[in-house]
């Protein structure tokens, strides 16, 4: 049996949905862990299991890891938690425990690039990312943790800006080229691996998108794309955190991100090439995704 966590958010959604057309003809049965089950979609709810509760929760995964073999993992954004270790670790200590005692086989896990880099161990959210790999594989399962470059999906974020007023903004310089990926080809690559049988140990499988974009580029195809005039915007990390600040995010959460923020602008994303061994590269270009996800989400159409 395969578990899956988060599978009504961005990735675990396309997990699910992506194991439901393959895991059955492989025998596997599926089982997910979900808060709300009126959040799964009625054509998903009864081919699955549903444990419903929080996959932070030690009752929760103990109830829930019972006969899986494999789970895929992602720690939810939490901003009100009083750290970063606590909303990362903390979140996975419980399941850490219990992949031991269920004996659960293989997790794979959406974490970050960076780890080895000079800004690794100042980079805010992803800091904490790495810290909570290291507390998977240090439970004894074999693990993966996907190396994830930035997504493209974040765009998604400023379909509102971006069609009102012709911009996008980011803190990194215009000029910085970046591979970004796109949460399809995440979930794609945890797929191949949740249905993989034969790997074990511990690792990262780095994940990045099919070219590098500077945000300059990302403006022109995005213009081409909608059809009109799109511009990108650099703003400063101290905006950047006083927009957190000014809709009441505490201390811990803001600082986490803008580290993060200024360690890209360093240039984590760069950390890993395509050309290294294992490395998934993703399918989606930055133009096919904009046509298929951004047009809609702009135009409605």
């Amino acid at each position: 049996m395969i578990l899956i966590t988060t599978p009504t958010g961005a990735i675990g959604s396309q997990v699910l949905r992506n194991l439901l057309d393959e895991a059955p003809a492989r025998g596997e049965d599926l089982r997910v862990i979900v808060r709300d089950p009126a959040k799964l979609p009625d054509d998903v709810r009864d081919r699955v299991d549903v444990v419903v509760g929080s996959h932070g929760d030690a009752e929760v995964v103990d109830r829930a890891f019972d006969g899986v073999d494999a789970v895929f993992w992602v720690v939810p954004p939490n901003p009100l938690a009083a750290s970063l270790e606590e909303a990362y670790s903390g979140f996975t200590r419980p399941a850490a425990k219990a992949f031991t005692a269920h004996g659960v086989q293989r997790v794979v896990a959406v974490s970050s690039v960076g780890r080895g880099t000079p800004v690794a161990d100042r980079a805010g959210l992803v800091t904490a990312s790495l810290a909570m790999d290291d507390l998977i594989a240090g439970s004894g399962v074999a693990y993966r943790a996907l190396a994830c470059a930035t997504f493209i999906d974040n765009l998604l974020r400023q379909a509102g800006p971006i069609r009102e007023r012709g911009v996008f903004t980011d803190t990194v310089p215009a000029d910085r080229p970046e591979p970004p990926v796109a949460t399809a080809d995440i979930a794609a690559a945890a797929v191949r691996l949740l249905l993989d049988r034969s790997w074990t140990g511990t690792g990262e499988v780095p994940v990045l998108g099919p070219e590098d974009l500077t945000a300059a580029d990302r403006a022109r195809i995005v213009s081409e794309v909608l059809g009109r005039p799109v511009r990108y915007e650099q703003v400063s990390l101290a905006d950047y955190a006083a927009v957190f600040t000014s809709r009441g995010v505490p201390e811990a959460f803001t600082s986490g991100m803008v580290d993060m923020m200024r360690a890209r602008n360093e240039g984590l994303d760069g950390a890993v090439s395509r050309s290294g061994a294992g490395v998934v590269v993703g399918a989606t270009t930055f133009e096919a995704w904009c046509e298929g996800v951004l047009r809609g989400a702009v135009l409605g159409a």
